[in-house]
Order: structure tokens, then sequence, then C-alpha cells
């Protein structure tokens, strides 16, 4: 059990040392109905003691409080809080298992947000409780001016100290003091006063190492030694494999057309397995001194920066499996020269991905045969995890890639549907669909001709004859009409949805 006397020399500030208290001490300080903003991003760079201990306190007198975060969090926060019913509201992405319990039986308030713009909302006074009252933020270290040094997250962090009344600080002691120098905070001025974001290369640093803090918001300091709790990832299968070759096949094509110079443009990826997939597709690939503007540092950067594809990666979160997570600790030295890590409100901010002409590539739950992308309901009503940050590149990449398994569930689910059941990019931001099947190419194409490719180059084989039959008698229906620039016929747009919901599987027994 890690105490006062162990976090003494990651104190630089004397004064403050005075403040370093029990994580049940500081715990105490959190009353019902307030907001709590923390860090974290993903299961990274969050604070652990404190939430435990307010969860031990909530079992004795159970009250419930607003929970405000970067990400996704780990189980000593998202999980521990909603198994003792001590979230009100939640925002703005999750992952726990717990938490989408909640969220879907009504037991918590959600409120799933585009992540560049999560941490201007909360300054903007835009969320339920206008302001947060604590925010609660996990650092290697607080410097001598009373600035703190955060761990392997940076997320919507800067903000939270930024507005928050009061301020606690875990200083964790399983992170590695050489973390320090990874950051670049930079917090943009509010309108009318904001200025243009000056990032005009990924490794374009325009911040300080630290995020900045007056000594006096700093209430406690919790010592604490709880490590991150990251999830393994999945071994890059045959059908992962495909995917990534197509995606690598489609790439060469814009290169070749002279759309692209040979290094590519910055490559973004979301977070999960397929995601660490795509970009492993690149390892092997001829591309080199690649670059990466991204949310999170996956498995896969690493491997890009060992087999010495890639120049630079900046983030706002590192991700990586429990063994990438290791190897990261045993070279950090060699793999903090080439990653940075800043607010989300950064890493997704929609200016600079337009200016730095990002490849976005991201996951979807489904598509459909006209482009339309769901990344968050399961049929339409069930949440998963949230909008995440692929809507902040999606709009504004230079490309615009979504990449999914043909079929989930042992094939009882199709990934591309007649119609979506939920909408988070319209078919006008996507650019092209990629599949172990193929890849669609969708610009500059219209619906009907967007609904032959998709269902040819994209569609599993068990699924294509249903999909062009559906297609068929809609356009059929919709010429008559003289109303087929999108055809669907409406009573059978969401069946496949309604099969799954009634027999278990999409497909027509």
């Amino acid at each position: 059990m890690v105490g006062k006397n162990d976090i003494l020399d990651r104190v630089r500030n004397k004064a403050l040392q005075d403040k370093i208290v029990t994580a049940e001490e500081a715990a105490e300080f959190i009353k019902p109905g307030m907001s709590i903003g923390t860090s974290g991003f993903t299961p990274s760079g969050y604070p652990k003691a404190v939430p435990h201990a307010l969860a031990e306190r909530m079992k004795k007198t159970p009250f419930k409080i607003n929970l405000w975060t970067g990400a996704s969090v780990g189980p000593e926060l998202d999980g521990e809080l909603a198994a003792v019913k001590g979230i009100d509201f939640r925002m703005p992405y999750q992952t726990n298992k717990d938490i989408q319990k909640a969220i879907n039986t009504g037991e918590i308030s959600y409120c799933d947000l585009d992540l560049s713009s999560s941490a201007q909302m909360a300054r903007y006074g835009f969320m339920k409780g206008n302001k947060i009252d604590v925010a609660i933020v996990e650092a290697a270290a607080i410097t001598e001016e009373g600035n703190i040094i955060p761990t392997t997250s940076v997320g919507n962090a800067p903000s939270y100290v930024q507005t928050a009344d009061v301020v606690i600080v875990e200083v964790n002691t399983s992170q590695p003091l050489a973390l320090e120098g990874m950051h670049d905070i930079y917090v943009p001025l509010d309108p009318p006063y904001r200025l243009p974001i000056p990032v005009v290369r990924p490794d374009t640093r325009i911040g300080t190492p630290f995020i900045p803090c007056d000594p006096a918001k700093i209430k406690y300091i919790v010592p604490s030694d709880v490590t991150d709790k990251v999830r393994p990832l999945a071994a890059v299968d045959d059908v992962a494999k495909k995917m990534a070759g197509n995606l690598i096949d489609f790439l060469d094509g814009e290169v070749k057309a002279g759309r692209m110079p040979q290094n590519l443009l910055p490559l973004q990826s979301g977070v999960g397995n397929v995601a660490n997939a795509a970009l492993s597709g690149f390892v092997n690939s001829k591309y080199e001194h690649l670059t990466v503007y991204t949310e999170v540092i996956q498995d896969g950067i690493f491997d890009m920066i060992d087999a010495g594809k890639l120049d630079f990666a900046s983030g706002t979160s590192l991700t990586p499996s429990p063994d990438g997570q290791k190897r990261f600790y045993e070279n950090i030295e060699k793999y903090k020269k080439k990653i940075m890590l800043r607010p989300q409100e950064i890493s997704n901010n929609p200016e600079v991905v337009r200016r730095l002409g990002v490849i976005a590539m991201n996951t979807a739950i489904e598509a459909d045969i006209y482009g339309n992308i769901n990344s968050t309901l399961v049929n339409g009503t069930r949440m998963m995890n949230g909008i995440g940050g692929s809507g902040d590149f999606a709009r504004n990449g230079y490309l615009t890639i979504f990449l999914t398994q043909s079929t989930a569930k042992n094939g009882d689910i199709s990934s591309i549907v007649p119609f979506v059941s939920h909408v988070d990019h319209g078919q006008q931001v996507v650019d092209a669909i990629v599949t172990e099947q193929g890849v669609a190419d969708l610009r500059g194409v219209c619906p009907r001709e967007r609904a032959k490719l998709i269902i040819n180059n994209c569609a599993n084989p068990e699924y294509r004859p249903l999909l062009q039959d559906y297609y068929d008698r809609a356009l059929k229906a919709t010429m008559e009409k003289g109303v087929a620039h999108t055809p669907h016929i409406l009573k059978e747009a969401l069946s496949f949805h309604v099969r799954l919901a009634e027999t278990g599987s999409m497909k027509v027994k």
C-alpha cells in the first residue's frame, strides 16, 4: 500500500505536500449531485484510488454523482461506481458492461458526444449541472509550480482542471516518471477570443508538457499505485488480414493515381481490434516515413515504430494491450521520442484534421447499401459504446474510410443491411467501406451506384442475394412512382433487423 512518504519526491511543490491525504479522506469531500470531471481516455490515465473509496462510501450511504470523463475509463471508476448505482449522468463515451446495462435500462442518463466537442461544452456550461465541481486527475508528478504532469492519457483533464472549483490529484507511483515530456497541453480560448490552432504537422508542439494548475485549487493529493487496467487485443486473424490487405491495396491505388504522396498522409485509426488490425497492415507494407494523427496509441503503433515505418504519432491516450503496455514501459525512452499526447480537443480537432489531410479509418457496427454508417446502437436501440471520435475524423478527413467484417455472431448478423437501424455518419461523408470481401469506393457516386458497389464488393456472399433482391424490388417500386433517388421499401427497410430480433438471425430460414 503506497503512502505519503512514497510520493514526496513526486510532489515537488513543498507547500502542497501538506495536502497529501488518504483516498478515503479525499472521497469524503464529494457530495451527492456533484459533477465530477476525471482524467482518463480508454482505460489509461484515469484516477483509481479515490473512485474506489467513493464507491465504498456509496455502499454504506447511497447517493449519485454526475461523471464526466475523456472517454471510457477503467473498472475502478466506471465499473465500481456503476455497481453501487452511484452515477446519475455520464458523458461522453464508455465501454464498461455495467455502465452499458444501466444506460440501456434507463438507470443512467447518457449523453453521447463527439469527443472533440465535450471539453468545450463543459467550459461553455452546456452540460447537466452547468459546471464541474471537482476534477480528479491522475498524475505522474506535480511540478514545483503546482502544475500537473499527466500519465498515460490527457483526454479532457486540462479543461476540467481549468473549470473545476476544486482539484484532487492522484499521484500514481505505478506510472513512470519518464512519461514527463511526452505531453503537449494546449486549451483553446473560447469564442469570441479563439485563435487558430497552430498544429501544422503531427509532431508540432504548441503547448506545455504539463497541465497548468493554480496550486490554490488543489484540495487534496492522494497516493496511488493501482495500474491501468488495459485490455488484451484479439489476434490478427485471417479475416482481419484480408481486411487490412484490402485497405492497403486501396491506398496503393490512391498513391498511383497521384492523390497522395508516397508516404501517404497522416493516419487516424479508431480504438479496438479491427482498428489495431488495420494499422498492423502497414507494418509489412511498402510504406515508410508514415505519420499518425489520432486518438489512441495501440500496439500497432509500436509495431510500426519497431519496423522503422513510423516517423511520429500524435494522440491523446496510450491504449495498448497488457503485453503492449509492458513493451512500452520497458522501451519508454525509445517510444517517447516518437509519441506525443495532447488534449482530445486538439487530437480530434476538426480544424487540425482538415488542415493535415488525415486519412480517417474507423469501425462500424453496420453499414447500409447506400453508405450510411451506424457506430453506436445495436438494432437501433441498444447503446454499445458511443460515437467516440469517429465523427470528428470522418466529417473532416481527407479520406474517410469505415471498416467492418462482413458478418458478426458466426454469420447470423450481416454488417451490410438495406438500411441502418441508426445513423451516426451519413452517406455524404463516407468515402469508402472496407470489409474482408473488398472495397467500395463511394466518392462521387450516386446512391443507386453506391448500392451496387457495396453489395457486390463488401457484403458477405451469403447475404448478397437478399440484399440484391431488396434493392431490385425497391428500385422497381420507386421508379414507378418517380421517387427513386434512394430506393427503399419502407415496410422492408429494417427487415434484416426485425428477423434478428424475432429469430436471433438475419438469415432467411
